[in-house]
């Protein structure tokens, strides 16, 4: 949920790269893992289902630390607002009042929190779920029986429903400023994206970061694997 400028004239504006790679790879990643998981849970391929919630562990977990050593759109600390932020940026949105952000807006940025926290939780949730059933997790044995039930709960059904809702909200924002003239989909594929002129560019990180970061979570994804 990420507004690029949407410019009034276009010698005012210029094109600048706002989503790194990163980025963009853990967004389109993301989506086509969820819609993988959904298909092996319906299809009863419960082996390849897991293995997409292990990949999209692997994916969150790099999110969270590249939020803190990322791109500078990409830092929690660039786009999380207070709550009254976000509500005043929606009525403006709601008057029609251009963008001014680079990247995600005060609202959007508490949509990335949202989505980010259920999907962690639903991994999370079906990890212990996959070890209980399979009983690989060692610590799975010291869980109450009330608390593993409990567990299987959230990630059946009340987590899973909670981020179908939160993912319906988030496509519904993007029709939204499509029809107020901002496109936040092709950005989020070219990662480019309109801006004022006068305008910075996000300081960028080099992929190296990006290839190390990603092997400390398949590590700490592949011990919560085990252990967990």
């Amino acid at each position: 949920m990420s507004a690029p400028v949407a410019p009034e004239r276009r010698s005012e504006t210029q094109t600048i790269l706002v989503w790194d790679l990163p980025i963009r790879l853990f967004h389109w990643l993301a989506v086509a893992l969820i819609a993988a998981a959904y298909a092996t849970w319906r299809l009863n391929w419960m082996v390849w289902h897991a293995r997409a919630g292990y990949l999209l562990l692997v994916l969150l977990l790099f999110r969270l630390l590249w939020g803190f050593l990322g791109a500078d759109t990409a830092r929690f600390k660039t786009f999380v607002a207070a709550p009254s932020s976000a509500l005043r940026h929606l009525r403006r949105f709601l008057r029609g009042a251009p963008e001014l952000e680079i990247g995600h807006n005060p609202a959007g940025g508490w949509m990335v929190l949202l989505l980010i926290g259920l999907m962690l939780g639903q991994t999370l949730t079906g990890l212990y779920v996959d070890n209980d059933i399979a009983d690989e997790g060692p610590l799975t044995e010291f869980v109450p029986a009330s608390l593993a039930n409990a567990i299987a709960a959230l990630h059946d059904e009340f987590i899973w429903d909670a981020l179908l809702a939160a993912i319906a909200l988030h496509a519904l924002a993007i029709v939204l400023y499509a029809a107020k003239g901002a496109d936040l989909v092709t950005p989020m594929i070219t990662g480019r994206a309109h801006a004022p002129a006068n305008a910075r560019a996000p300081r960028l990180v080099g992929l190296g970061r990006a290839a190390i970061l990603l092997a400390c979570s398949a590590l700490a994804t592949a011990l919560l694997v085990r252990f967990l």
